[in-house]
């Protein structure tokens, strides 16, 4: 369930239809329906250029201030970490100016789809990613807010973990405009809705749970305790319980703290398999030595026996 800051309907766009910007002029073909919000509706529509991503909105006020966000995600880092801003322009209809902006289509799979096809260690890897993204976002003072699978796309191309869809993207220490339940702390009853990067910890901590249990389990009494207990009911969860069980619990002071014990877990667990992969390794050779040297006693002894006997 979406929570926003409005319950008023969003302008739609007959699907098949080509709409013109009032002032720059450009032509878009709009295909079908990505995803529709209380705000606004985002299309899959056809440019001059190839595909395109549309959000059409009547609130002046979201149209600027996602155009602002991805002004930032842009260029951060000289990486894109959200969809590159194309066009904001407005289109008039039976007299009235409404806005709206283009964006790049960005192809891919969300991060839950890729996770399950490609296995729970793929959970923590693009975790990592991530939080590396998140810490650029939060310190360009915003909060995503709106955190959960869907709204994180793995690039088909280059495997780039993206944000999607920043309609939830809210000024750090004001109240999170939009959110989804499941991902939400308040709705477990584990601290409040002020935009703040432990808010956006906190639904990395559920998104990863969500993703290796594969599917979200019932809230029955909420709270910590029983996040903990479905956390060790799995051994995948339970590998990584302790920065989970931080992230829940808002202890992390930033994105990147909680990233850097992820990839000390990766490097943990991948020094490990090196190491037992040694060992198996070495065993081997051990055992094929002592074999060697079974079968060149037992040449001996027979070489003795009949020079001997």
């Amino acid at each position: 369930m979406n929570m926003k800051t409005t319950t008023k309907k969003p302008f739609n766009l007959r699907v098949g239809s080509t709409i013109t910007g009032k002032w720059h002029k450009n032509a878009y073909f709009i295909n079908h329906v990505l995803g529709a919000g209380a705000i606004g509706t985002v299309y899959l529509a056809k440019s001059h250029a190839g595909p395109v991503a549309i959000k059409i909105s009547e609130n002046n006020i979201t149209v600027t201030s996602e155009v602002n966000v991805l002004k930032i995600l842009s260029p951060a880092q000289g990486k894109t970490l959200g969809p590159r801003l194309i066009d904001v322009d407005d289109i008039e209809i039976d007299g009235k100016i409404i806005p709206f902006y283009v964006m790049e289509y960005i192809e891919g799979v969300d991060f839950f789809r890729f996770a399950q096809y490609y296995g729970p260690g793929w959970v923590v890897k693009l975790t990592v990613a991530l939080l590396d993204n998140l810490h650029q976002l939060h310190k360009q003072g915003w909060i995503f807010g709106d955190l959960k699978p869907e709204n994180i796309i793995v690039e088909a191309r280059t495997l780039l973990v993206r944000f999607v869809d920043v309609g939830g993207t809210t000024r750090q220490g004001r109240a999170i405009k939009e959110f989804t339940e499941y991902f939400d702390r308040g709705f477990w009853g584990i601290g409040s809705r002020k935009a703040e990067p432990s808010y956006d910890l906190f639904a990395i901590a559920m998104m990863m749970i969500n993703t290796i249990h594969g599917k979200k389990v019932i809230k029955k009494e909420g709270g910590i305790k029983q996040l903990q207990t479905i956390i060790g009911q799995n051994g995948e969860t339970k590998k990584i319980s302790k920065v989970l069980m931080k992230a829940l619990q808002g202890q992390y002071k930033d994105a990147n703290e909680m990233k850097i014990e992820l990839e000390t877990y990766v490097d943990k667990n991948l020094s490990l398999r090196r190491s037992r992969k040694a060992q198996e390794k070495k065993r081997k050779r051990r055992s094929s030595l002592l074999e060697v040297a079974a079968v060149l006693a037992i040449a001996i002894g027979t070489y003795y026996f009949y020079m001997f006997y």
